[in-house]
């Protein structure tokens, strides 16, 4: 064995140690960090939190789910589910941001169907925000994501 790739938790690093093995700190580990670090901002938290609330609503209501899937029909979208955002993995807050975009118009007319989920409605400043944030995390995939960029 020549090395190991590990996260940077305290007990795998004393285990490698204690055991005089070389160890390699995984890329993707450090990467998500430094993402997650540079995401800390009020603004951003404010619209990630307004997404994953309507992300929420969709995903546990059924109704909301049928007039989704309605609407699409409707406006000839695409017929996808909305995506939840898992915390420990920047490309799924991409893909729940990527989705929202790309389903905003059916998203917003189910919302606006209901006086009790209007407010769930983003505004266009957090809409806005959320466009910077998925070019800036599409570009790190994309990036990272060459054939020719091992």
């Amino acid at each position: 064995m020549v090395c190991l790739t590990t996260d940077n938790g305290a007990n795998i690093t004393q285990a490698v140690s204690l055991h005089n093995y070389i160890r390699l700190q995984c890329f993707g580990h450090i990467l998500n960090m430094a993402i997650n670090n540079a995401l800390k901002d009020q603004r951003i938290d404010k619209a990630v939190a307004s997404f994953k609330e309507v992300v929420s609503a969709f995903s546990y209501s059924w109704r909301k789910k049928r007039e989704l899937l309605k609407i699409q029909q409707k406006l000839h979208m695409p017929e996808n589910c909305l995506i939840s955002n898992c915390d420990t993995r920047w490309g799924s807050l991409q893909s729940m941001i990527g989705r929202y975009l790309e389903q905003e118009k059916a998203i917003t007319q189910v919302l606006s169907s209901d006086r009790k989920s209007l407010s769930l409605i983003p505004k266009w400043q957090t809409v806005c925000v959320m466009v910077s944030i998925n070019k800036a995390l599409a570009d790190f995939t994309d990036a990272l994501s060459g054939e020719d960029l091992p």
